[in-house]
């Protein structure tokens, strides 16, 4: 059963939502419902740091990978975009070099936006399963750089992040096992993730409705349901979101994790790693425990995954 053997994150320095009122040309209006009514406060920013770097900074802190490096079978790429660097600079290949993992597959996962990370523990574990050697690591890296202006902040929605995560990947650990997992698009034809005014009145519409849907068939997945949740960990894209979400769902609010809204803003794919980590050090996760990360992305992505702790 796949594990989650280790979790880290890096955290770079932060800015105020304020004090991007002008490189984000936000006006006073969005400044205030950004901070005001969707609970942002400071976003995490590196300006002079580049994607590898910080992705090896997040490495750096993965304890458990030490001296285990000739296990680790496969490096996973989860991008909540397609684009990150600049031709042709690969940022993946950098850390793989610096990391000296020549034996392991290297490759990337995308298209599921902020929902990729956890697409891409549930592909590490399909192919650890399938290596079929029980003391072999997968390691998955999330988290993305705001390369360009389109990155930085979704429209009336939230602004982005920059904290990256590691996650080293087992087939069969003792603790965070995932217990089920369901992911579901509901895409244009034509293929635009883009929020033009129309993609944004869909997006709304179907939001909630397809969130409580792919967490409930996750519990389905894993023969539990919404009563046996001890905490969800969600993306952290706003406060309000989350406030219907926990109607929705059916869940008393409290267990919804929100405290990283306002120190990290919302760092794509990383941000249920970022949180897990954050719970862990909170003490919010006893031995035992039931917990669900979930996550949505641009495209109209949705996914949940059940572990336990």
């Amino acid at each position: 059963m796949t594990s989650l053997e280790a979790v880290s994150s890096y955290l770079p320095p932060t800015i105020s939502v304020a004090d991007l009122r002008e490189p984000l040309g936000l006006d006073d209006q969005q400044v205030r419902r950004f901070t005001r009514l969707y609970g942002l406060d400071r976003i995490c920013q590196a300006p002079d740091q580049s994607e590898a770097e910080m992705l090896l900074a997040a490495i750096g802190k993965l304890d458990a990978l030490a001296g285990r490096e000739d296990r680790v079978r496969h490096v996973i790429r989860a991008k909540g975009l397609r684009t990150t660097a600049p031709y042709p600079v690969s940022p993946l290949q950098q850390v793989r070099e610096v990391l000296g993992l020549r034996n392991a597959n290297v490759f990337s996962v995308a298209d599921h936006g902020c929902a990729t990370g956890l697409l891409a523990v549930d592909v590490a574990g399909t192919l650890l399963a399938a290596d079929g050697d029980p003391d072999a690591l997968a390691l998955v890296l999330a988290g993305d750089k705001t390369f360009t202006p389109f990155s930085q902040w979704v429209a009336d929605v939230s602004i982005m992040g920059e904290g990256m995560t590691a996650v080293l990947v087992g087939a069969d650990g003792p603790r965070d096992r995932v217990l089920g997992y369901h992911a579901r698009i509901v895409g244009r034809e034509d293929g635009v993730i883009d929020l033009d005014p129309e993609g944004a009145r869909e997006a709304k519409r179907i939001y909630q409705d397809v969130m409580s849907d792919v967490v409930h068939s996750a519990l389905a997945d894993a023969g539990l349901t919404i009563a046996d949740v001890d905490l969800v960990l969600p993306h952290n894209v706003n406060r309000v979101s989350w406030t219907v979400a926990a109607k929705e769902l059916g869940i008393p609010a409290d267990r919804i994790f929100l405290d990283n809204i306002a120190r990290t803003g919302h760092c794509f794919c990383a941000d249920p790693f970022i949180n897990y980590q954050s719970a862990r050090e909170l003490g919010l996760l006893r031995p035992g425990a039931t917990y669900v990360m979930t996550s949505a992305g641009l495209g109209q992505s949705f996914a949940a995954m059940v572990l336990q702790h």
